[in-house]
């Protein structure tokens, strides 16, 4: 398979260059990034986006706050203000804070970061591809460049196919920023996986049709009990794949798992420009001034979800005991 990744550091510039991904897939813009205010500045532009990959950037982020000589309390908020919803972000900050001061080992500590998301992935990878089977639905994007790493959904989708489980895969193309559209069906497209795209209002046709098999998505945050937030869409997809009895697998690393949250009912919501839904890449698609809204994520609750995928396994109900157990909080 070949990888496309978000970021790389260059250790002898000191710089963290990320792709551009508002640019993909026509364009492959590496741009620098220096310090903790523009990695904070990339993140909330979507220049990098994808709960893994913003967490791992946010490390790098206070690597190079220490480099630029930013005030390092300032940095982390800068940081934590940028993207709300996904908790990687916050968890990485966290791991981060005991090394403000000490440039060397908050480098250790960011390329840390980067090789644990690349090892829980592998292992997310191979525990998905065990559950599917057929004919696969996704949403948004959960590969490389949103990881990092092998990918979450994208990355279980693909050794699936690697190892003949799977035959095809619908891409939803997820608006209203088009993440399955740009994203995904370039990453299955370099990975050699047959997939076809679809506007998000075609999934119930496709599944009423008996060409769905199973569906699976990333997590940007699960609460204690199994419900999680994930692109906005994935909510009405859940419900769709029940009415229809059709596996639904939420697939995640368990960083991305909030123990403070007993449900989804408390997980902050991010609300975007709603220039991103009146137009498309600046191009007006609704009369100019017309009111709309654009909240970046939903939550489903566990009641819709099959089983979840880890790095430690596949959980199945109760969700909140297996979760406890996972994390180490029983």
């Amino acid at each position: 398979m070949e990888r496309a990744l978000p970021y790389r550091w260059d250790d002898n510039k000191k710089t963290l260059w990320l792709i551009d991904q508002r640019k993909l897939p026509h364009e492959e813009e590496w741009i620098p990034v220096h310090s903790a205010a523009e990695a904070a500045e990339a993140i909330k532009k979507m220049v990098v986006r994808g709960a893994p990959a913003i967490g791992v950037t946010a490390a790098f982020g206070m690597v190079l706050a220490h480099l630029a000589g930013e005030d390092l309390d300032e940095a982390e908020k800068k940081l934590a203000a940028s993207r709300p919803t996904a908790v990687n972000l916050f968890h990485a900050l966290e791991r981060q804070r005991p090394h403000k001061g000490d440039l060397e080992a908050s480098l250790a500590e960011a390329m840390a970061i980067w090789r644990e998301v690349e090892e829980t992935e592998l292992a997310i990878s191979r525990n998905g591809a065990r559950v599917l089977k057929g004919q696969v639905l996704t949403h948004c994007n959960t590969g490389p460049i949103a990881t990092g790493g092998y990918g979450t959904a994208i990355g279980a989708i693909v050794e699936a196919h690697r190892q003949g489980r799977i035959e095809h895969v619908w891409i939803d193309e997820t608006r209203p920023y088009l993440q399955g559209a740009r994203l995904t069906t370039w990453e299955l497209q370099k990975a050699g996986v047959p997939a076809t795209l679809i506007s998000d209002n075609m999934a119930g046709h496709f599944m009423k049709l008996g060409e769905v098999d199973q569906v699976m998505v990333g997590v940007d945050r699960m609460a204690m009990n199994g419900d999680f937030a994930n692109k906005i869409g994935t909510y009405s997809l859940a419900v769709l794949a029940a009415h229809h009895g059709i596996p639904f697998y939420p697939a995640l690393p368990l960083s991305s798992v909030d123990p403070e949250l007993e449900s989804g009912d408390d997980i902050p919501i991010e609300e975007r420009s709603a220039e991103e839904v009146t137009t498309i890449r600046g191009v007006p698609i609704a009369p100019a001034g017309f009111p709309a809204r654009h909240p970046a994520f939903d939550v489903t609750p566990h009641r819709f979800v099959t089983g979840i995928v880890t790095e430690k396994g596949v959980f199945y109900p109760p969700f909140d005991e297996a979760l406890r157990r996972a994390i180490g909080e029983v």
